[in-house]
This record gives C-alpha cells, structure tokens and sequence, in this order.
C-alpha cells in the first residue's frame, strides 16, 4: 500500500472535490446548451462570453436566496436529508481513478526448490516501488473498490426518502417512494451487469480491472450487452431521463424536494450530477479502458507527460459519457412507472443473467474471449425479436393498429369504431 501522507492527501481531496464540483457546475451549463441546441433554442447566453459564467451566477443566486423551512416539516430530518444526499455521493469518489493507476502488485508464489528470501525480498521491491508511484485515485489499493462505490451509491437512496417523508407533503412523499422502487430494482441489474468483468479480472479493483483491459482489450467489445446494461441502470440510479420518476416534475410539482428552497435544494439537485460524474467514471473504468486509449497514453516519453495523458483520456471520457446522458434525456420520453418496472425485472435482469452464465461458461471451457461478443449480440437480437412479436403485457398491450376505411382523408383521426 502507498504510505500515508496527510499533506498529499488533503491536497488530492481538495483538488478532486473542486474539479467534481467544477464539471457539475458546467455540466449544467452544457445541459442547457444541449437542450437549446436541440429545441432549436438560444440557451443561456448573457453571462460572460457565451453565458460561460451561467453556473457561477446560478451558485451565486443559491448562496443569496432566503433559507425557508416550512413548519409542518421533521427539522431534524428536512435539513439532514440534503446533507446525507451530497454526501455518500461524493463519498463514493474516494475509490474512482481520475487519471493513471498502477495495479497492486499480487503475492509471488512460493515452489518447493525456491531460496524462501528470495520471493519475500521482490515482493518487498514491488510493494516499495508501487509505494512510491503517486496514484490518481483517493484510496488506492482497496480490493473491494468497485463494491464501495455500489453500496454507497445504493444509500443515497436515504437521502431521497428521507426529503420526501420529513417534508410532510403528500407529493413529497410519493416521489421518495418512487425512488425506492426504483433504486433497489434498478441495483440489481446494475451489479449483476459487471460479474462477468469481475469473473474474468479476478478483482473488484478498478486498478486491476484498467491494468486487465489495457494488456488484453476493453470490455465494452466482449460484453456490449453488459456494457449496456450497466449505461442505462446507472442512469436509472442517477434519476435521469427517461428514469427520473422519484422527480416528474410534470406530475409531483418537484417530487421529493417539493418543499426545499436556496442551499438545500441546491445539494439535492447537485447529488444528481455527481452521480452521473461517478456513473461516468466508472463506465469508462469498467468497459472503456480506463486511462487505455491503444497505446497512445504513453507516446510522449515521459513520466510526467504520460501521467497528464492519462489524466485527460480518463476525464475526457468521463466527460463524453456525461454529455451523451445529456443527449439521451433530450431524445428518449419518460417512460410510465409499470414500463419503468417491466424494463428492470422483465427485460435487463434476465439478460444480465444470460450475459453471467455465458461468461461462466466461456471461462470453464476456456473458450476465446471474442465467443462473448457474439453471444450478447444474439442476447440483444434475441430479446429485441421476442419483444417485437409478443403482445405485450397487461398493463402495456402491444398498439393494435385498425386500417383506415376508404373514403377517410389523409391526417385524420379515426379510432376503429
């Protein structure tokens, strides 16, 4: 494990927390822009060149503004709840690499004909040397780094229900609920859809698993089906269209923090973008390479130049994967809660779990890694044809369509009666 050092330490907490803060900040900005841009709108273009300095005067206007608790809310959980919200998901950065990382380096093995120093002394050199290698990540070394970051993430779901019940509001209320459902059916495809990585890595540490495709592959070409699953649960969990039921401002008013106002509302609207930052993260660590970029993340030469191309592959992707949640909020409609249900229980956990037993099969008949991407392309046919053709559920029959009779005009209405 790299030693402690309390300085290092606090600078790397302080740097990674205002550069979070500072893409959440213009991430909302790009929201905008994106939505404009797609509704053939202007967006925010007053303050600064551009509207640049937008998010600077939206978190200005959140400092300034009255703070107001209603009387009829749990004080004591209605100022808790934001805080509880912002703070496991910035909680859960501690264990995402931002830039370059090195593996720890795994115990030699012993044989029966070995001097017994001799592995001792180049695991005490590998540790050493591993030690001195600065690591973009908070907490290095942690072998169960991935399992953290979804336990944490499956508590913020506290957060959410806890505004939503102290708010003593009815619709406040029906927003937490929803968002319960929704995050603990949504975790489940969530962590079913990375087994396979970690059957084949060996390990739940995100080190290992970067070190594992950039000697072998991204796992976004083995396993696209999962790599899929793994986009929309996230997604799903971060609350963003087309799964932001526990908001639906066009039903609820404004879900679970109907009643909340200046800073507090301010935290519960941040906590989304922080999950997408780390949703991002982790689709680039998991599926995407990580600081991997073929080779071209060590062409300057240098220790240094290399450290701060990993960086800016790392973040460049993490940035990519951000807008493009962007672009699916502006294009997809939010679905209705039983759609939103069928789609976990009835569509993506049964093909995570195909995906997991393909990969058991492929590693226990040691077949070529390559087998799996055939297998979740027929998956993602496969289910695609059975959706087509079925009829649909109970409560979302598949659309008949009536033929029109002769004589109708063209762009008319008319209901098969």
């Amino acid at each position: 494990m790299p030693t402690f050092d309390p300085l290092i330490t606090a600078i790397v907490i302080v740097c990674l927390f205002a550069g979070v803060l500072g893409v959440c900040a213009y991430l909302t900005l790009g929201e905008r822009k994106i939505s404009a841009w797609m509704q053939d709108r202007v967006g925010p273009n007053r303050v600064g060149p551009g509207g640049l300095l937008q998010p600077m005067a939206d978190g200005a206007k959140f400092f300034l503004k009255e703070e107001v608790v209603p009387d009829h809310v749990d004080k004591v959980f209605y100022l808790l709840a934001p805080a509880v919200a912002v703070g496991t998901a910035l909680m859960a950065l501690a264990v995402v690499p931002f830039g370059g990382t090195t593996p720890v380096p795994d115990p030699i093995p012993v044989h029966s004909g070995d001097v017994p120093a001799a592995p001792v002394q180049e695991f005490a050199k590998q540790q050493a040397e591993y030690a001195e290698t600065f690591q973009f990540v908070l907490a290095p070394g942690l072998d169960i780094g991935v399992l953290y970051i979804f336990a944490l993430g499956s508590l913020a779901a506290y957060g959410v229900i806890l505004a939503g019940w102290s708010a003593n509001n009815k619709y406040s209320l029906l927003g937490a609920l929803r968002s319960s459902a929704q995050i603990i059916s949504y975790e489940i495809p969530l962590g079913m859809s990375v087994l396979g990585v970690f059957l084949i890595v060996g390990s739940l540490n995100p080190e290992k698993i970067i070190a594992w495709q950039a000697a072998n592959g991204w796992f976004v070409a083995f396993m696209p089906l999962a790599a899929l699953l793994f986009l929309t649960s996230s997604y799903a969990e971060s609350s963003r269209l087309p799964f932001d039921l526990p908001e639906a401002e066009q039903e609820l008013v404004g879900g679970f923090h109907t009643e909340y106002s200046s800073m507090k509302l301010g935290l519960l609207l941040l906590t989304e973008y922080v999950h997408l930052v780390t949703a991002s993260f982790m689709m680039a660590v998991l599926f995407l390479g990580g600081w991997n970029l073929f080779g071209l993340e060590s062409c300057t030469g240098t220790v240094v130049g290399d450290a701060i191309l990993k960086l800016l592959i790392l973040s460049g992707k993490m940035v990519g994967l951000a807008v493009f949640a962007q672009l699916v909020r502006w294009t997809i409609p939010r679905f209705r809660f039983d759609q939103l249900m069928n789609l976990a229980w009835k569509v993506m956990i049964p093909l995570a779990l195909l995906n997991l037993l393909a990969v058991m099969f492929v590693k226990q008949y040691s077949f070529m890694l390559v087998t799996l991407t055939g297998v979740n392309v027929l998956l993602f046919v496969g289910a695609g044809l059975w959706g087509a053709r079925s009829g649909g559920t109970v409560s979302n029959p598949k659309r008949q369509v009536a033929p029109q009779p002769v004589g109708v005009p063209a762009g008319v209405t008319y209901a098969g009666r």
